[in-house]
């Protein structure tokens, strides 16, 4: 059979295993095996299996992503969320959709410590309903803050699908991390002035906050420095050379370790909770990237990927044409699956494309990360949605799609400063790294 032929008959038997509820990485697993078999045989399809599954998980390179996980749980647990959104409210809490913005703030300085987006809106959420349920915040503008919000948890370094982007595609991860910083500062601020608009236009969706004096202002900014030294200590050193990767991300562990025990706030058992958490999500993503890895093994052994770069640079149409629609695929892609599910799945594919076509690596992956993160919040799957309707039952799902949709043209702007712009990506790279 032709390998073009097997590839594409793979792809469709890996997208049945998942419509059939098969876990993405074992969907990738399995076809990338029954592919490699019939492409090479199966004493080799066999091989690359147990090859692969003992190189991802003994992989020095990938202990960044449990690392990064624990910092992010220690963090929450030690109450470093609670005083932040503390902090955020009572500067901007009196501006109106003052809880809303605090939210978004909020989720921004959880972001720079956590990594997950799921784990951002969980987190948050906890958080912010019961507060701006208590001030008659509007059910869907409160939800829709929540949703959008925990968003960033991706978007802002460190981010876990930026460390398995890196991986897989063996682009520097300093050079990712830097270039998410502004687009994830614009995409906050594009929500903070959504919000802004819409309870200036209705102030009854969004009521004033009590006034803070300056004083209670400036005692809470302690909530802030602790997000600051964890996330100038990660950053910072990565950048300055004192850590390697997984260097990094161990010292921020380490220090919202320190932060939680100095505060008494880690008790032995949150430890443990912590590291039974960490230990759940890490193996999960472990287990996403050795099936991308050898599902993109079997693409590359067919030379699908390479065939399809090859007939698109062909097209006699302008290179952006072909990348909307591979964006648009993003779009639908990102609200059927997990972020990070879709983007392991899809980079073998279509990273090589973006190459044929020109485009910068670091530009692409940003680019397609916040479109993908989009659709986290889009129906008819919209993780995050889900996540918010899990910590408030009683309200609608439609309702909190429809207090999503509020900030749809924050995401768009976003997109679209990135597409004419690529300095908002690309800048804080070059200047700093060269």
């Amino acid at each position: 059979m032709d390998p073009i032929t097997v590839a594409t008959v793979g792809l469709l038997v890996m997208f049945v295993f998942m419509l059939l509820g098969m876990p993405i990485s074992f969907a990738m697993l399995l076809a990338g095996v029954l592919g490699n078999a019939v492409l090479l045989s199966v004493p080799a399809a066999t091989h690359l299996l147990s090859t692969n599954v003992w190189e991802q998980a003994s992989s020095y390179g990938l202990s960044v992503i449990p690392l990064f996980v624990l910092m992010g749980q220690f963090a929450y647990r030690a109450g470093i969320t609670e005083r932040l959104y503390d902090a955020a409210y009572k500067w901007v809490g009196r501006l109106p959709g003052g809880l809303a913005g605090t939210t978004v703030v909020a989720c921004a300085g959880f972001s720079a410590i956590c990594g997950s987006n799921s784990a951002t809106t969980a987190t948050m959420g906890t958080i912010a309903l019961p507060e701006m349920r208590r001030y008659g915040y509007d059910r869907a503008l409160s939800t829709g803050a929540v949703a959008v919000g925990g968003t960033l948890g991706v978007v802002i370094p460190p981010s876990v699908v930026l460390i398995v982007i890196a991986v897989q595609t063996e682009q520097s991860l300093l050079r990712l991390f830097l270039a998410a910083i502004i687009p994830g500062l614009i995409l906050t601020l594009l929500f903070l002035l959504t919000i802004l608009a819409i309870c200036l236009r209705k102030p009854e969706l969004g009521p004033l906050g009590p006034a803070t004096a300056l004083k209670e202002k400036l005692v809470s900014l302690s909530g802030v420095l602790e997000t600051m030294i964890l996330f100038v200590l990660v950053i910072g050193g990565l950048y300055v050379g004192w850590f390697t990767p997984t260097e990094a991300a161990a010292a921020g562990a380490f220090g919202a370790l320190v932060i939680g025990l100095v505060r008494r706030q880690l008790s032995l058992q949150k430890i443990v909770q912590s590291v039974a958490e960490t230990l759940r999500i890490s193996a999960m993503v472990v287990l996403l990237i050795t099936g991308a890895v050898l599902f993109g093994r079997f693409l590359t052994v067919s030379r699908l990927p390479f065939e399809l770069a090859g007939w698109a640079a062909s097209l006699p149409v302008p290179p952006g044409l072909i990348l909307l629609v591979v964006l648009l695929i993003y779009v639908i892609g990102g609200a059927l699956m997990d972020a990070l599910g879709f983007l392991v799945v899809t980079i073998p594919i279509f990273y090589p494309l973006a190459a044929a076509l020109g485009y910068d690596p670091i530009w692409y992956t940003i680019l397609l990360t916040i479109i993908t993160t989009m659709g986290a919040v889009t129906p008819p799957v919209g993780v995050n949605v889900f996540i918010v309707n899990g910590l408030a039952p009683d309200i609608p799902i439609h309702t909190i799609f429809r207090g999503v949709a509020y900030f749809m043209l924050a995401y768009l702007l976003c997109i679209a400063a990135m597409w004419i712009f690529p300095g908002t990506v690309l800048y804080l790279p070059q200047v700093l790294l060269g």
